[in-house]
């Protein structure tokens, strides 16, 4: 068949890669100058993230819709469940139906005959990875639906576009999973290459380190279920106050969170103190919030203490061989793991060191001088005006 000749030249060649949407609309456009009466096509690809089952494409008459599809609710939701790409999941076979009656089981197929559609074909797309959703469709609005000759397009077609989505796919989710794990910072050296064991990069920031006090009674009195759903929210709360402060948690470590506020590019020294500071008093303000929920729920309190530290550290990989950790290590970080300590033993909800404190510019409460485990020389430490 030329014209599929044509469309595998096109993708090698000159198709867009630049991102899915691009290369969908290009494709769907391919498909038309080859007279392929199409008149909608979707795209449906599942993807490996916490929150998000997976994207899908929708074009029509030039213009494409992008819509993500909620991990939680994906699976047994209405439009899934009455649909062809559940039928074409379960059985790895294309479905095709012509649309001249009603389609009360298939909302979807229903809504598109109203449109004015007469035919409607899905594909399962050939990736070697046949664990997720993979599927493309296509729907004419021709009168006497897709003839022979079409179909046959349209099923070589999908297979030619299938292993240049499948690269979308799979760097998708690779940097999916990279944000996910090491955050999105760190996970972009990673994909970058910088995987040598004992690759370090010296950096300045700021230093977040936060744990949840009580945790240990917590786990000994409360079921696992209450103590994951407890530890779930604290670090939730934690990772949305962060990001949205510019920071970015580099690791759980137990009950406790270590998070950074890098000083490089247009952000100095001070700036990344003030950003450390805003999302400390932000994260005492929802948690206030949450414990006054809790009180009149009757569940007790949960309590935090938190350590703000800044210095110069050393950002990367740590480990063994084949088991590696992007993480940062150096005096300032073991500062702030003691401040933290020292919080707990002065019952304070928040530690600033020295070095943070005067590169601010609001009040803080001077809680004198400390001795902090393994450091030489007592501390001048400060903690937040009520």
């Amino acid at each position: 068949m030329k014209r599929m000749e044509d469309l595998s030249l096109w993708l090698a060649d000159e198709a867009p890669h630049d991102t899915v949407g691009e290369l969908f609309t290009g494709f769907c456009r391919a498909i038309i100058r080859f007279e392929v009466p199409i008149w909608r096509a979707s795209l449906g690809l599942e993807i490996l993230h916490p929150e998000v089952s997976g994207w899908q494409h929708v074009w029509t008459d030039e213009n494409l819709s992008v819509h993500a599809a909620d991990r939680a609710t994906a699976p047994t939701s209405e439009s899934y469940l009455n649909s062809p790409t559940r039928l074409v999941d379960e059985t790895g076979r294309p479905f095709r139906r012509l649309l001249e009656t009603p389609c009360p089981d298939m909302p979807l197929l229903e809504e598109l005959r109203l449109a004015g559609a007469t035919d409607y074909v899905m594909y399962p797309l050939s990736f070697l990875d046949q664990t997720r959703t993979a599927v493309i469709s296509f729907a004419t609005r021709q009168a006497q639906g897709f003839d022979t000759a079409s179909l046959e397009a349209l099923a070589l077609s999908a297979r030619l576009l299938s292993p240049y989505l499948e690269r979308h796919v799979l760097r998708r989710i690779a940097v999916d999973l990279l944000d996910t794990y090491v955050g999105p910072r760190t996970g972009q050296r990673i994909i970058e290459g910088r995987v040598d064991r004992g690759a370090v990069e010296m950096i300045e920031a700021a230093i977040w380190f936060a744990d949840l006090r009580g945790f240990t009674l917590l786990s000994e009195q409360a079921p696992i279920p209450e103590v994951l759903a407890h530890l779930n929210a604290w670090f939730g709360t934690i990772g949305e106050v962060v990001e949205a402060h510019g920071g970015e948690v580099l690791k759980f470590i137990g009950d406790a969170v270590l998070a950074i506020f890098p000083t490089s590019g247009e952000h100095n020294r001070t700036a990344a103190c003030r950003k450390a500071l805003a999302a400390a008093q932000a994260f005492c303000q929802r948690a206030e919030a949450e414990n006054v929920l809790r009180r009149s729920s009757g569940r007790p309190p949960l309590a935090h203490g938190l350590a703000l530290h800044v210095g110069e550290v050393a950002y990367g990989n740590v480990g063994a061989p084949h088991r590696l950790d992007f993480t940062v290590i150096g005096p300032a970080v073991n500062r702030a793991s003691r401040l933290l300590d020292l919080a707990k033993r002065l019952d304070q909800q928040v530690l600033v060191s020295h070095a943070v404190a005067r590169e601010l510019d609001q009040p803080l409460v001077d809680l004198g001088r400390h001795q902090l485990r393994d450091v030489e020389k007592p501390q001048r430490v400060f903690t937040l005006a009520l």
